[in-house]
């Protein structure tokens, strides 16, 4: 095995013992104590509502971009940004009503002392993870991660669409990878049925230019081995480097008769690196997104003994 392995174990066990230590802190504190925790949590709970935006316009957004025939990314802007309203309103209200349950105008139920341990101990909370997408961060990074989603939907709404998408950056991947079939089906007019994607790793962190079909997709990261961006494969880790960022992804629709797979990793892409899902309403896992064919010069064994993935996002 590679010596990141060693590594890898003893941070999960280390995240661990922090958690276990955590839970056996209790949620409660005493009397004396009760005015600070108040303070800290209102201190916190305004913080938080501070950096939220305000809810996109989704009315705004459907008549810059309505529904069209021959460009499915318009629905798929305006799905995401109706999804990020839900949960910016679920965060801004909870918050909200804890406010007002520190002065005492509402009753601290039972969701908002939940709440507001979890503000205290900086983890995702509960009444926040049901309308979210899915994240394995603490609360700090969450927010920020929050942020910056926020502002990859904002751009694009105020520019135009982008010459290479942020594909962690999505709420629901899978109806943005669908839009980009979708558009390569009508603009061809081939059944949807018939295509399936194609992947190639460019030299390149950023491009001036759309490609000619599909899209170019970003954001995402190698755990288990590192892209050599000199010879264009897969290759084992650094020592010591446990993710590797990889460069943008040409995702191409083509037809499943003509997709060539020789000296390519099925390499499985998920958003956290908790690597496992439940079957949402769509059909679509919660966080296993697709398998991606990636160039190597090794058996595929070798890649699936290391367990190699691609990750939405990183934990920290």
């Amino acid at each position: 095995m590679h010596d990141n392995v060693s590594i890898s174990r003893e941070l999960q066990e280390t995240k661990q013992l922090l958690d276990n230590i955590l839970v056996t802190q209790g949620q409660s504190g005493g009397g004396g104590k009760q005015s600070e925790t108040d303070q800290l949590l209102t201190n916190i709970a305004n913080d938080i509502l501070a950096k939220l935006p305000d809810n996109y316009n989704l009315e705004i957004a459907q008549n810059k971009y309505p529904v069209r025939y021959n460009e499915s990314m318009n629905t798929v802007l305006v799905q995401e940004m109706e999804r990020f309203n839900n949960l910016l309103t679920s965060i801004r209200s909870s918050l909200q009503n804890l406010l007002k349950a520190i002065k005492g105008l509402v009753v601290m139920n039972a969701e908002l002392e939940q709440l507001s341990y979890s503000l205290m101990v900086g983890k995702l909370p509960a009444l926040w993870a049901k309308r979210s997408y899915p994240s394995l961060k603490p609360l700090g990074s969450f927010i920020s991660d929050l942020l910056v989603r926020l502002a990859f939907l904002q751009r694009w709404f105020e520019e135009n669409k982008p010459k290479v998408f942020w594909i962690s950056g999505f709420f629901f991947t899978q109806a943005f990878l669908t839009g980009a079939l979708q558009n390569y089906a009508r603009k061809y007019v081939i059944p949807i049925d018939k295509l399936t994607y194609s992947f190639k790793v460019l030299p390149q962190e950023t491009s001036d230019h759309f490609p000619e079909d599909g899209v170019y997709v970003n954001g995402l990261f190698l755990d288990g081995c590192r892209w050599d961006r000199k010879v264009g494969l897969l290759a084992e880790s650094h020592p010591k480097v446990l993710f590797d960022p990889v460069p943008i992804i040409w995702i191409k629709p083509v037809k499943k008769d003509e997709l060539v797979t020789a000296n390519e990793y099925a390499c499985p892409c998920y958003k956290t690196s908790e690597r496992k899902g439940t079957l949402s309403t769509t059909g679509h896992s919660t966080n296993f997104v697709l398998q991606m064919l990636l160039k190597t010069d090794r058996p595929v064994e070798h890649w699936i003994k290391r367990g190699v993935a691609l990750l939405c996002q990183l934990d920290d």
